[in-house]
């Protein structure tokens, strides 16, 4: 983490402190961070939503487990809690936005809330779409919001045909949306070959994925 020497060390107590999934002292360092003075938003970029992104890390390589993941996340929106009041709205920065759903023929969706969860707790816009989504309500909330990302989960193998329809249907309405997609059946070549433009193995990846993703198009749209 790029902090200055004032700030490092109680920030990164506070990084430290969502990584252990100890609810209470992230309360406790979020107050004396507001009582000391040290800029709220910095302290959530770097404190709340580093350690988020560590977790999500540490899930990826099978360090921490769906529990741990989801105390990690708790702890942060306990830090949230106390830090939100003090950060300043930046308008230039607006908050990345994502459409995130099960599609049709697919009731199960552990999968897609967890990674629904990791979104929220990295800062990101979540519009859930629940399970057994339709193409058409993706096509319609895209219409609506024009989120960033679109993400689409399947588990089963015969579910995941839903996908490929889906994906065209989403693009044809705007060509310009990321489509990434996740599930157990899925693998990178079947979302390649679906034309997706990125494949989530889970919910620790999932964040890495889009922000890769939606930095390769920005390179993509300037050159």
């Amino acid at each position: 983490m790029d902090l200055s020497e004032k700030r490092e060390k109680p920030v990164k107590e506070l990084y430290d402190a969502v990584v252990a999934m100890d609810e209470d002292r992230v309360r406790a360092l979020c107050a004396s961070l507001v009582a000391d003075g040290v800029d709220a938003q910095f302290a959530v970029k770097h404190g709340l939503m580093a350690a988020m992104e560590k977790a999500g890390e540490l899930y990826a390589y099978n360090v921490y487990y769906v529990s741990e993941l989801l105390l990690c996340a708790d702890a942060l929106r306990a830090g949230l809690e106390v830090l939100g009041p003090h950060v300043e709205e930046n308008a230039s920065e607006r908050k990345k936005q994502v459409i995130i759903g099960t599609v049709e023929g697919d009731i199960h969706d552990v999968g897609k809330n967890l990674v629904k969860t990791m979104f929220q707790a990295t800062g990101w816009i979540v519009y859930d779409l629940g399970k057994d989504v339709k193409p058409e309500r993706f096509v319609e909330e895209q219409a609506r919001v024009r989120a960033d990302i679109v993400a689409l989960s399947a588990l089963m193998s015969t579910t995941m045909l839903a996908i490929p329809k889906a994906i065209r249907m989403i693009k044809a309405e705007d060509p310009g949306v990321a489509v990434m997609i996740g599930g157990a059946s899925l693998t990178r070549d079947i979302a390649a070959a679906y034309g997706a433009d990125g494949y989530g193995h889970n919910a620790g990846e999932a964040i890495a994925e889009a922000k890769a993703i939606l930095l390769r198009l920005k390179n993509n749209a300037t050159e």
